[in-house]
């Protein structure tokens, strides 16, 4: 489903207008090392939750780390061929998608199916053979991110209870998570620039990022913390050396984006987002003392040998060399960074992640914030787990469209012939519908882009060869349709409410199907 050109204008007239009010000058953003930090991010982003990684259960670190190689090393992360203003261009991150067997997850005109993660005590689905629909390896892969996404599924919740954990760096000594100052009030500027419930990627050229509106919903919104179930984990892999074109954050000075502003979508409203972040061990460093640090050593023992102090102003030097060490370290770290969306008067976040690194987005963090995530020096794994919207995204979902669609289609075995039951326009009009959403935002997503995850997970073959003959029958009660309005026996007024039907229908078919062609010539890549 294309995005709404309403929804485009309305979007490029609020950056205009940000851009506007912004002129040549650069928001303030905090990070750590200044000061003020921990009081920003209780007033404006208490809806974030930092999990340093000595807090997580011991072992974990190790299954997931292990797992994430496990992914790549299988060639399960994909770049995405996506839909970016009548555009079609490849993600510059590359992705899996993890999580409850049968479920997807659309973003920017693009689904992505689910490679099942294997819960325990469940042996996975089977071919006609009884061969396991992944090799031993990849269970055991998937099996530890579903692991990761039980403790993430406990942990949010305890986190969104005592609203939050907010600590700086220095508090690397406490074991235990300490419950943040809660949420601040609503301000003003919040209520007159967050208007829009769904506001798409500021930084879409590049097909960066990872958000897209879906179809409406009437899903309620999570109301309680203990009703959240994690239901999948988008794999992000993203490496700096690999990434040419990488973006300067345009507003703050944050440094270069991987993926750009964004809201995550396609999500349940108000339910949080946990992400776990894996640093590639970068090139070995020589972590000794250096020879510039024993020259520094020596003279010291020189000076208390001979009874002399630190000066004031060395002290201060050095202060001031320590905090500067500290700011150019930060900028090596991936970093997560956030803003109040369309607002250019609170200052934005920026916040450094070390590897096994954990956070949360919890209440309405997701739908009045953005974030982004800008580059370090080393190469990046992310989990983030995420409450898809399913009702109209799972495998069940589309067979249940399938089963009523046929329902219409009756079938004579001793003539060997087929026939329409019912030739209501209201009918006719709910089955071409159906017609079309699993032509186009199922079938064509996947043989087009998803099968690649046949390679090493055969979970959705035999379940897709099972749609395309189900389309293969819409196909044929198309052409009942149309053998009915060319009748002439057929009453005038019922051709024409049924011939209104099957042109609009076949008009919107047509349409799809060219852009289907068009984006058949950009081949996507089988891996990274």
């Amino acid at each position: 489903m294309k995005r709404s050109d309403d929804s485009e204008r309305e979007k490029r007239r609020k950056r205009r207008r940000l851009l506007q009010e912004l002129g040549e000058q650069r928001i303030p953003y905090l990070s750590p090392t200044d000061p003020g930090f921990q009081d920003l991010w209780d007033s404006s982003y208490a809806g974030l939750a930092l999990r340093q990684s000595g807090t997580l259960p011991e072992g974990l670190h190790e299954k997931v780390q292990s797992a994430l190689l496990t992914l790549q090393r299988h060639g399960c992360l994909l770049r995405d061929l996506v839909r970016v203003r009548d555009r079609d261009v490849f993600t510059a991150v590359s992705r899996a998608l993890v999580g409850q067997p049968g479920y997807t997850y659309r973003y920017l005109d693009t689904r992505l199916f689910t490679i099942p993660w294997h819960c325990e005590g469940e042996e996975g689905q089977k071919d006609e053979k009884g061969k396991p629909c992944c090799d031993s390896d990849l269970r055991d892969a998937c099996k530890a991110l579903w692991e990761l996404n039980q403790f993430f599924c406990s942990d949010v919740k305890q986190q969104t209870n005592a609203r939050g954990v907010k600590r700086t760096r220095s508090d690397t000594e406490n074991s235990e998570d300490a419950p943040g100052e809660g949420m601040c009030e609503e301000e003003s500027v919040k209520d007159r620039l967050v208007e829009e419930k769904t506001i798409e990627e500021e930084e879409e050229d590049s097909g960066q990022g990872c958000s897209h509106s879906s179809p409406p919903s009437s899903t309620p919104p999570a109301a309680q913390a203990s009703l959240v179930q994690f239901n999948v984990t988008l794999i992000n892999y993203m490496n700096p050396a690999a990434m040419t074109q990488l973006k300067e954050e345009p507003y703050y000075g944050m440094g270069k984006m991987a993926v750009g502003w964004h809201h995550d979508e396609n999500l349940v409203p108000l339910s949080p987002v946990a992400v776990y972040s894996y640093s590639c061990p970068a090139e070995p460093k020589n972590e000794g003392v250096t020879e510039k640090d024993g020259e520094g050593k020596s003279k010291e023992k020189e000076r208390e040998a001979k009874g002399e102090g630190t000066s004031t102003e060395e002290v201060k030097k050095e202060g001031e060399a320590s905090v500067k060490e500290d700011v150019e370290k930060e900028k090596t770290c991936w970093r997560v960074g956030l803003k109040v969306a369309w607002d250019i008067h609170t200052p934005g976040l920026a916040l450094p992640l070390q590897s096994g690194d954990c956070y949360y987005m919890t209440d309405d963090l997701n739908r009045t914030h953005q974030h982004c995530v800008l580059a370090g020096d080393t190469a990046r794994f992310s989990s983030t787990h995420r409450v898809a919207q399913c009702c109209t995204g799972t495998l069940d979902y589309i067979q249940k469209r399938c089963s009523e669609a046929l329902e219409n289609l009756h079938s004579d075995p001793e003539k060997n012939a087929k026939s329409l039951i019912s030739l209501l326009p209201s009918i006719l009009q709910r089955i071409e519908d159906i017609h079309n959403e699993v032509e186009f935002e199922w079938l064509r997503q996947y043989w087009f882009q998803g099968r690649r995850y046949a390679r090493f997970c055969s979970w959705w073959t035999k379940p897709m060869e099972q749609m395309e003959k189900d389309w293969k029958e819409m196909e044929r009660m198309t052409q009942l349709l149309l053998v009915v309005v060319e009748d002439e026996a057929t009453a005038q007024e019922n051709r024409r409410e049924m011939a209104d039907v099957l042109l609009n229908a076949l008009t919107d078919r047509q349409q799809h199907r060219q852009t289907w062609r068009d984006s058949s010539d950009c081949v996507p890549p089988t891996r990274v």
